[in-house]
């Protein structure tokens, strides 16, 4: 299962870095924010059912059959990527989202199953190491890819490349997705949510009842905010402002997936702990301090520039990294096990809809701010919600 999420994971984050960097370097921001909208609506249209469906059945076979989709996606992607045709990009980017929205409650549904609940933050923290590995290598070697000279019967091969490498990941991970464990479904009488995203509203509503999962939710929904503003920041920042190349700008991408995954085995043994939610609050401050010094780069001399963005990305994600393993750790283990694929894609329909309103927020704040000062903003509201956070996580109960 790890196996199939890594490459799955490699392979969307491969893909869509090397759509977005093309975007921008053809002076189309917009298009990261319309990209992002474009993956990010089925998990509003399909959460109920994708739920649903983690709880009604085998979570291994949800597995297979979001693996088989990602296969069909990749093609229309690599054909897309070759000749330049954004509408077969984005209906990549629309297959892989409808794959992820069925693939992730089977997943982290699945976890639970197989492990004590007091080894899950451990887990997390591997597994977000392996997902981690599969992010930053998918990020650099898009850049990599799209820097390889040259063409083939008019087609850069640079393009070529990327085709070819997405559709034969996707035909390993449908193979290795193939040896998922087995376990039955959770609650085979579930019933079908006709309702659809009122469903979902419903599931969150009651989920919600627990004081603390509400606030984990609340923070859950916040990182992913913040984080995506930040990577369709980042693009701009590295190609347009600061003159680098593909190659580097994806890198400093990867220097904060680093620092998230090493944060999130850090404090893994923490995450286990009753009072693990007064991490929360320093965490989030130390995001925003950090995203203070990112707006203040362009005041260092320019040998310094550089080092400084590679530094303070990878600041960025060990704090991203501490908050967000004792989080999705709690969120796993928290819901009853027969409404735990219910719950989960209810968490997943609000933090999306995060994601899309992070689409819009990162391009109004590419069209009308410098990058660096768009860090400035982040870092404002990120503080606050530091503030708040340290107010409301005091006096909640411990974990049972």
């Amino acid at each position: 299962m790890a196996g199939a999420y890594t490459l799955g994971v490699f392979n969307d984050n491969f893909f869509k870095q090397a759509a977005l960097v093309l975007a921008v370097a053809a002076g189309r921001n917009s298009m990261q924010g319309f990209a992002l909208a474009v993956f990010t609506l089925p998990f509003l249209i399909f959460s109920a059912p994708a739920g649903w469906m983690a709880d009604r059945f085998p979570k291994s076979k949800v597995v297979i059959g979001a693996k088989a989709c990602e296969l069909l996606a990749m093609l229309a992607g690599a054909a897309g990527i070759c000749l330049g045709h954004w509408s077969l990009i984005f209906t990549m980017l629309a297959i892989m989202g409808l794959q992820a929205t069925f693939f992730s409650p089977a997943l982290n549904g699945s976890l639970p199953e197989l492990y004590p609940d007091w080894y899950i933050p451990r887990l997390n923290g591997i597994l977000r190491m392996l997902v981690t590995v599969g992010i930053l290598s998918g990020i650099a070697l898009a850049g990599v890819a799209l820097d390889v000279p040259g063409q083939w019967r008019g087609i850069e091969l640079s393009r070529l490349t990327v085709g070819a490498a997405v559709v034969a990941v996707a035909a390993a991970g449908f193979l290795v997705s193939l040896g998922v464990p087995h376990h039955p479904a959770a609650n085979p009488s579930a019933r079908f949510p006709w309702y659809g995203p009122v469903h979902t509203l419903r599931e969150l509503r009651e989920a919600c009842a627990d004081r603390l999962l509400k606030v984990t939710i609340a923070v859950d929904i916040f990182v992913w905010f913040v984080g995506s503003v930040m990577v369709l920041v980042i693009n701009p920042m590295g190609i347009q402002q600061f003159g680098l190349s593909k190659t580097l700008t994806s890198g400093l991408i990867v220097s904060q997936l680093i620092g998230i995954g090493v944060g999130g085995l850090a404090v893994a043994k923490f995450a286990s702990r009753p009072h693990w939610q007064r991490v929360l609050a320093p965490a989030s401050a130390a995001m925003g301090m950090v995203m203070a010094g990112l707006a203040a780069v362009p005041l260092l001399r320019l040998s310094a520039q550089v080092p400084a963005l590679f530094a303070l990305t990878f600041t960025a994600g060990l704090a991203g990294g501490a908050i967000l393993i004792p989080v999705e750790s709690f969120l796993q283990i928290r819901p009853p096990a027969a409404r735990k694929g219910a719950v989960l894609s209810a968490v997943n329909f609000v933090v999306f809809a995060g994601l899309l309103l992070s689409s819009f927020v990162a391009n109004a704040l590419n069209a009308w701010l410098r990058p660096t000062d768009s860090f400035g903003v982040l870092a404002v509201i990120t503080l606050l919600a530091a503030l708040g956070l340290a107010r409301v996580c005091r006096p909640l109960e411990p974990v049972p």
